[in-house]
């Protein structure tokens, strides 16, 4: 019998090590799944939508990058759902259930044969998405326990990390070489063996008996969630229009030969990486202080991009910035969820994944109807320095609630001893 986390086996370093190393396989299939779409899609285009890249590759990529958006929306749809219906629920039990949607939606991105048809498999295999990241989340917690619950946490989070480093770059290239569907079954085949990880090594571990689908929804209620959400929806966006774009920016601005957009994403997952310890660590000192800094080096990145794209040089070192600087805002955002939702956390942590995908979904679009109306592989980077200013003004606001709320008493000592900005605001 699988020994319970809480119950009276103990389990040994090595076995949680095991425990935690499948949660964050899982993690990077969900990177790889996610973002391996950048990379590839002059390819996809071309299988899937022939005739219009026969006539123009610029329609047809803008086209392409429908498929992302509807791996977006997928998020955006599965994680609070899954979460606020599924929270009672053994946790490996669900887990496992999730895992086998990535692994049947991957297999029918593989095989669809029309785009319609890719795009639904796309939506379906991204409805698990956040409801993974935070029930893993919650498990890893428990098994390092007291005082070491971030870490277990943030080891969930390396897979999706690591992705962008290893697993994204390396699947491209067998997309490029071997065809975008190989690349799909490559990311398919990961999933698979996270489910066999995961039924092997991770403790059996109960649900939240107390959970009701009432008490996660009550987050919806608050003025400061809506906000931190519209932070991370909009300002996110300014990353996503870019990197949406990044493999035909690379070959035809700065007429890199397509071979080397692997490497190009290898920087990207590289900034990430840097950028989300960097955030991590900005975040326990200022919340408010880190967001702004870093959505001012995101803007600074993107005007750089725009500025010196045609240069190898250039959309190198702007795309470890842009990327950095976006990565370095998902704990803050993060953080600044989990002050303002009180005890809905669970649902908390999906949103912020929903969030994330409202503005994957967005950047790709607006980018892609810019590139549509004839205005140039660069025109995504002024999308994302708009969408980017549009996070600034939300976050600013929402800060002004915080001030004037306190202002007429809404705040509690309790809640301003435990962190500065951290504010009630129902």
């Amino acid at each position: 019998m699988t020994p319970l986390i809480d119950g009276p086996t103990k389990l040994s370093p090595a076995r949680i090590r095991l425990a935690l190393f499948a949660l964050a396989l899982g993690g990077f299939g969900i990177g790889s799944t996610e973002f391996v779409a950048m990379g590839l899609l002059p390819n996809i285009a071309h299988d899937l939508l022939p005739q219009l890249y026969a006539v123009s590759p610029s329609d047809a990529n803008a086209q392409a990058g429908w498929v992302i958006s509807a791996y977006a929306l997928g998020v955006v749809v599965g994680a609070p759902t899954i979460a606020a219906f599924a929270a009672r629920w053994p946790r490996k039990k669900l887990l496992l259930w999730l895992l086998v949607a990535f692994t049947v939606g991957t297999l029918a991105s593989a095989v669809a044969p029309t785009f319609p048809l890719v795009m639904l498999a796309r939506f379906v295999s991204a409805l698990p998405h956040g409801a993974y990241f935070g029930i893993a989340s919650l498990v890893a917690a428990s098994l390092m326990g007291p005082g070491k619950r971030g870490r277990g946490v943030a080891f969930v989070l390396s897979g999706l990390t690591i992705a962008n480093v290893i697993g994204v770059p390396t699947i491209t290239w067998i997309g490029q070489h071997s065809g975008w569907r190989i690349a799909y079954l490559v990311v398919a085949a990961i999933f698979a063996l996270t489910f066999a990880a995961v039924a092997f090594l991770v403790p059996w571990q109960a649900g939240d008996a107390k959970a009701t689908v009432r008490n996660e929804l009550k987050a919806f209620t608050r003025l400061q969630v809506w906000l931190a959400l519209l932070i991370g929806a909009v300002g996110f966006g300014g990353f996503f229009a870019v990197y949406t774009y990044i493999a035909p920016i690379a070959t035809t601005i700065t007429g890199l030969p397509e071979g080397t957009v692997p490497l190009v994403l290898v920087l990207a997952g590289l900034g990430m990486t840097v950028g989300n310890v960097l955030g991590g660590r900005a975040a326990d000192h200022s919340v408010r202080a880190s967001m702004l800094i870093f959505f001012g080096i995101l803007l600074v990145g993107l005007a750089a991009l725009w500025l010196t794209a045609s240069t190898v040089a250039g959309l190198l070192i702007s795309v470890f910035v842009v990327s950095g600087a976006c990565s370095a805002l998902s704990p803050t955002i993060q953080t600044r969820l989990m002050d303002v939702a009180r005890d809905s956390q669970s649902i908390a942590a999906a949103l912020n994944h929903s969030a994330l995908n409202i503005a994957n979904a967005a950047g790709a679009f607006f980018g892609g109807l810019t590139i549509a109306a004839g205005l140039g592989y660069l025109s995504p980077v002024v999308v994302g320095g708009a969408l980017a200013l549009g996070g600034v003004a939300i976050a600013l606001i929402s800060f002004g609630v915080d001030r004037s709320r306190a202002r007429r008493g809404f705040v509690t000592g309790s809640v301003r001893a435990q962190r500065p900005e951290a504010v009630s605001v129902d």
